[in-house]
């Protein structure tokens, strides 16, 4: 308990340290394909701006602009290197060719609302710039829902972190809940999504029909 108070305690005392850039940098480190989780990030910041120490709004919008980067950092990879480069590196971060595969597939059906749904489930969260890269998607549209999706997982941490303070039990407990939530979340919009495309198609094969 003592080496886990003593992390926390180093885990604020850096955040406080390097200040608002230093949230924008470890929020890019986390959105891009570094192991960096931002639970580490954003509660500690959240917890600072309940003491007065920073603004939660500059706070959130620093966790954002860090994820947008590091999104982006990752798009421009698979933009300009490829599928060979991902492929042949991506292992080294857990990325296999199958699963890549699909979510390009998805991506290529359903872009926008396959970015922002990314962003909000976790380990996908940190890749689904490659595909986009990839598929040159087009980027003022991916760096929308990117900030969008990204947004709600910062803004969700640090509040977490403004209520719980510097107690990482209550703030792990919190994400956890949270994590579930939004993957229930995410399985409801896609199904919305979905219905609504199918219904949009059978409108537009009914018109094709009545004209001929």
């Amino acid at each position: 308990m003592e080496m886990l108070h003593s992390m926390i305690e180093f885990i604020v005392l850096t955040v406080e340290k390097l200040g608002y850039p230093g949230i924008i940098i470890m929020m890019f480190l986390e959105s891009s394909f570094f192991p960096f989780p931002s639970e580490v990030v954003m509660p500690p910041a959240g917890y600072l701006a309940s003491i007065g120490k920073m603004n939660i709004y500059i706070v959130i919008l620093c966790g954002i602009t860090g994820s947008l980067m590091g999104a982006v950092f990752n798009y421009y990879i698979a933009f300009f290197l490829g599928r060979p480069f991902i492929i042949k590196f991506g292992k080294y971060f857990f990325i296999t060719e199958e699963n890549f595969a699909k979510t390009e597939k998805y991506l290529n059906e359903h872009g926008e609302i396959g970015t922002f749904i990314g962003r909000l489930i976790p380990v996908i969260r940190q890749y689904i710039s490659f595909p986009a890269g990839l598929i040159k998607m087009n980027i003022a549209k991916f760096s929308i829902f990117t900030s969008l999706g990204a947004g709600i997982w910062v803004l969700i941490l640090t509040i977490i972190g403004y209520i719980a303070g510097s107690n990482m039990d209550i703030v792990h407990k919190y994400s956890s809940k949270a994590t579930l939530f939004l993957m229930i979340f995410c399985t409801l919009i896609a199904f919305i999504y979905i219905w609504r495309k199918k219904n949009v198609q059978r409108h537009n094969n009914s018109c094709s029909q009545e004209k001929q």
